[in-house]
């Protein structure tokens, strides 16, 4: 797994970082306006090569790969170059891809002579004008009619129509000036549609380098502006709208990375992929644009702030292509239909999105064991729930020291490292036994690992380990919901015995657990987070109640009530009054994406199948514009979501400062689980409705789990002010 900047390409974005921070200005974007193209920035580029960067060395190009043309314009993204620089790229590396002495021709016009040189992105029709950016500056405009690519030489400069502004677009009308064919064999349309696709690539790159710089400069401008005696931004309202937005931004940049990665590998959903991009990057930078405007107020509608010039473009840019809901639909068709696509060769992509390899032999001897013990008739598979929970299954794991294999021997487990871990975890998913009491268990033996005595040790680990007894967690109160620290369960020293009086909610899988991981607060006078200490409580102690809650998602939680519950010192764990440091340990293990990808996707395999055999209108469903881009979103968002979860992992393998990578990974991949099985709910009714464990079955499951998911492990909108702060640097805005 290499999801950091890979060292070969951190020389190209620190370099044209500060190319474009110099020579593209705001003032510099200014009086490029209003056609959008600034001529000097041009020679400058071209004298970087930039145009060449993607052309192959052997015809005297850079020979850069798709990855590091990104990180380019990405930054020109953030400072809105006003330049057709994704479209000469493209256009530059075509031509020597076609080869030929008019390729040639035009390649060193480009590199000697400045020659301005873009790409018309939809087919040339004689006669039918199209809007080519960069054509209002253009010397040159490689097309394609169907059957010959050329390079059109404008009899004189395009006209340049008031737009919403930024691209240079000129009004392209074939057959007006000089057309020099450069090739006309098999080859041509590939080569083209390749550019287009390639294009596509860049452009995404660009809108997400400008959202992240938009968002960045409206948390700025909320961390300073004052209301009400507080910062704007430490109001929730603004807050949580911007704390959205670059989730979606740094989604959109991981679904590029992966985009590479899947062109690199072949892959035969990535040319899918690339059209997943595009939609996303475009409906991203419109809603980051009008977030931040949002929180510039009246001073965003002003042409003296630069809110504007960003708000114009993060429009502009994709739509001289056309609708992007068309662009979700192709991937519809690409990845459904099996529709014929070129994809672009994106050369070297260092980075890679798999786990690190290892732990074959262990994940081997998991998969023998459920294969040996789960059967599909009797056991609840693919059920998230802790009715899904069965003992015998437990206890052969425990036995088998398959339950927490990374724990050390001495306490049950294999010593497995990360890898080997990971790879055992990953079977549980694979066969679809999902067992919450292994997680709750888990994350206490590990706070217990790290925070526990050695007599507390000794007590419990070794049964947690052999599957004898499970841990529940009591985090929640009714009066607190999610803010955990506001905990109002208290816990009296007596000698050394604790007495404990309180009630917890939502205390999920007590009536299978022999304890509790308790919260409590032991020091009513100090602040809320200081005065907290946990304990592992047992729950057959005197004064222990347990009363089931049953929800509507077929599962069972429970309240648990503490009547002068006493308990020995060594059940505590960490320091008196250091609750919230043992917390903030088990909570970031709660903190990721997880696995809802894999949920997303298998709804959407349940509602392909029923739309290839269902008809609408006389035809396949499956073959409906509108059901293809409701299915291609959801794909979209699951791979989202696995490349937000797999940063999350990668920035914890590399030991790099946390921004709220968990939190954010988890925000984007439940709120997309509820929005996307509601959806997917409505696309098949009224079959939908119809439970069940398979088919359409899958979807009306997800719409009822998927409600709990933006609660437990973290409201979303706790983990959103986590995000603002920590990503955004926004101050504090919750109590």
């Amino acid at each position: 797994m290499k999801l950091g900047m890979p060292e070969g390409s951190l020389p190209v974005q620190e370099m044209f970082e500060r190319f474009f921070a110099t020579e593209s200005t705001s003032a510099r974007v200014r009086a490029a306006e209003p056609v959008g193209f600034d001529s000097a920035l041009w020679s400058e580029l071209v004298g970087l090569e930039a145009p060449l960067m993607r052309l192959s060395a052997s015809a005297g190009g850079g020979e850069m790969s798709l990855f590091d043309a990104c990180l380019m314009m990405e930054q020109a993204g953030r400072r809105l170059a006003s330049a057709p620089l994704a479209e000469a790229v493209v256009a530059v590396r075509a031509l020597g891809e076609l080869g030929g002495d008019v390729a040639r021709v035009w390649i060193e016009k480009v590199r000697a002579g400045g020659a301005v040189l873009t790409l018309a992105l939809h087919p040339a029709e004689a006669g039918a004008a199209q809007l080519v950016p960069g054509g209002a500056a253009a010397e040159g405009i490689l097309s394609f009619d169907g059957s010959e690519v050329a390079i059109e030489v404008p009899a004189a400069p395009l006209v340049a129509p008031a737009t919403l502004g930024g691209s240079a677009i000129g009004v392209f009308v074939p057959g007006m000036g000089e057309r020099h064919v450069i090739a006309s064999n098999a080859d041509a349309a590939r080569i083209w549609m390749a550019a287009v696709e390639e294009w596509k690539v860049l452009t995404a790159a660009a809108l997400t380098g400008l959202s992240l710089e938009v968002l960045q400069m409206a948390a700025t401008y909320a961390a300073e502006r004052m209301a009400f005696d507080q910062p704007i931004g430490a109001n929730q309202g603004i807050a949580h709208p911007l704390a959205d937005d670059v989730i979606d931004a740094d989604g959109g940049k991981m679904l590029l990375w992966a985009t590479l990665r899947a062109l690199a590998d072949g892959r035969a959903d990535a040319a899918s992929m690339v059209s997943q991009l595009f939609w996303w990057a475009s409906r991203t930078a419109t809603s980051a644009v009008a977030h931040a405007l949002h929180t510039f107020g009246g001073y965003g509608l002003s042409n003296e702030y630069d809110l504007q010039l960003y708000h114009r473009r993060a429009k502009a840019w994709p739509l001289v292509l056309g609708d992007p809901q068309t662009e979700l639909v192709r991937a519809g068709r690409r990845l459904l239909l099996g529709e014929a696509a070129v994809a672009p060769d994106p050369g070297p992509v260092e980075v890679d999105f798999e786990a690190p390899p290892g732990g074959e032999a262990l994940a081997a001897e998991t998969r023998a064991l459920f294969a040996s013990i789960l059967d599909p008739a009797k056991h609840k598979l693919h059920d998230h729930s802790f009715e899904a929970h069965d003992w015998e299954v437990h206890r052969a794991l425990g036995k088998a020291r398959l339950l927490f294999p990374e724990w050390p021997e001495e306490w049950g487990g294999r010593g497995a490292d990360a890898a080997s871990t990971r790879a055992s975890l990953a079977v549980w998913q694979e066969v679809g036994y999902i067992a919450p009491p292994r997680s709750t268990t888990g994350l206490v033996g590990d706070a217990i690992l790290k925070f526990g005595s050695e007599e507390l040790k000794k007590e419990v680990l070794h049964d947690f380990a052999s599957g004898q007894k499970t841990a529940a967690l009591g985090y929640t109160e009714p009066s607190g919901g999610s803010d955990v620290f506001a905990a109002k369960t208290r816990a009296v020293r007596d000698g050394d015995d604790w007495v404990i009086n309180g009630q917890k909610m939502f205390t999920s899988g007590a009536e299978w657990a022999s304890y509790v991981f308790l919260l409590t607060r032991t020091d009513p006078n100090a602040p809320k987070h200081k005065g907290l200490t946990m304990f592992l409580a047992p729950l057959d102690a005197p004064g222990v109640e347990i009363h089931p809650v049953y929800t509507f998602m077929d599962e069972r939680t429970n309240g648990t009530f503490y009547t002068d519950v006493r308990i020995p010192d060594r059940y505590r764990i960490g320091e008196v009054n250091g609750g919230v440091t043992v917390m903030a340990s088990a909570l970031s293990q709660e903190q990721g994406g997880g696995s809802y990808h894999k949920n997303m996707r298998a709804m959407a395999r349940a509602a392909e199948a029923w739309a290839r055999k269902t008809e609408r209108d006389g035809r396949p469903a499956i073959e409906d514009p509108r059901i293809l881009a409701r299915l291609a979103r959801v794909h979209a968002d699951a791979n989202i979501a696995e490349a937000l979860s797999a940063k999350v992992l990668g920035m914890r393998l590399a030991g790099v400062r946390d921004q709220a990578f968990g939190p954010a990974a988890k925000v984007f991949s439940t709120e997309a689980f509820i929005k996307d099985s509601a959806d997917l709910l409505d696309l098949a009714a009224p079959q939908s409705l119809i439970r069940g464990q398979e088919g359409l079955g899958m979807v009306e499951m997800g719409y009822r789990h998927s409600t709990a998911t933006t609660i437990y492990g973290g409201a979303s909108e706790v983990l959103r002010s986590m995000v603002a702060e920590r990503r955004l640097g926004l101050p504090r805005s919750r109590a």
